[in-house]
């Protein structure tokens, strides 16, 4: 597979709404493969370059700049298994989203299914209290609260554990969850978002609106992961072998156009020429 048409920098830049120093930057951060030079050492472009920026571009909407820039310079090292690794990797995490998800779901269930029965007595309640309550071990309660999942006053002068409705609730919470086989890395998100948003109706709006997010970052996960099969299917049949013909084919006129161009950088003759190239 060759070149059949040569782009400059600002051909790119229109293409992707960015600046020509932008397309720079993507070849040196390995976003775009190696583009051929001109004599005068002016960047030459082929299609094989535009298929990469679009592939990144549209990669980038869903899985990120970040993990883009590494999906495509993993690949224009050679590396494509560490690139369909990060692929995975970034599905995996929004899976795990979706899960917590899930549990917050059912959280919300449980608590409009089950009110909090009133405590014992006021002023809270002692851990062997709480625990005698939901039917566990103390060491359980305990072992939560390591977690980072519960977080009990001390009562003063004894710091003895002292655990408010708010606690209690959060207790059931965590212990009907962990029953449903969550672990407390997805347990955690729900207690968070239900003391940040201070209600389960409050938190049933954010977790609707999480799931539609979600939602629309799959279908463009999805967008992205098709431009990179396709991108990769062209990669991998042409190899390098687009790229040094086109380092080898650079002609004396190609290179008299793209110098002589304000798009690429200056003219031969300004001392910032090397600078912008």
């Amino acid at each position: 597979m060759t070149n059949d048409r040569r782009l400059r920098p600002v051909d790119l830049a229109r293409l992707a709404g960015v600046s020509t120093q932008q397309i720079r930057n993507y070849e040196d951060a390995g976003v775009l493969p190696p583009a051929a030079r001109t004599a005068s050492g002016y960047r030459v472009f082929g299609e094989a370059h535009r298929g990469a920026l679009l592939a990144y571009r549209t990669l980038m909407r869903g899985y990120g700049p970040v993990t883009a820039t590494a999906i495509m310079r993993a690949l224009h090292e050679g590396d494509v298994p560490g690139a369909l690794a990060l692929v995975d990797a970034a599905h995996a995490a929004l899976h795990e989203e979706r899960v917590s998800l899930r549990a917050a779901s059912e959280a919300l269930e449980l608590l409009a299914a089950e009110p909090p029965a009133p405590l014992p007595r006021s002023g809270g309640l002692r851990i062997g209290e709480v625990a005698a309550l939901l039917g566990v071990r103390t060491s359980a309660l305990r072992v939560w609260e390591g977690a980072g999942l519960l977080t009990p006053g001390r009562e003063r002068g004894t710091g003895y554990r002292i655990y408010e409705p708010a606690d209690v609730r959060d207790a059931r919470l965590v212990h009907t969850l962990r029953r449903s086989h969550y672990l407390f890395d997805q347990i955690r998100p729900v207690l968070e978002g239900l003391r940040r948003e201070g209600g389960s109706a409050a938190l049933r709006a954010a977790v609707a609106a999480r799931g539609q997010a979600l939602t629309a970052r799959t279908r463009i996960m999805i967008e992205g992961a098709g431009a990179l099969h396709a991108y990769l299917d062209r990669f991998t049949a042409a190899g390098t072998t687009e790229h040094a013909s086109t380092r080898a084919t650079a002609s004396a006129d190609v290179s008299e156009t793209i110098t002589g161009s304000t798009a690429d950088g200056p003219g031969p003759g300004d001392p910032a020429a090397a600078v912008r190239r």
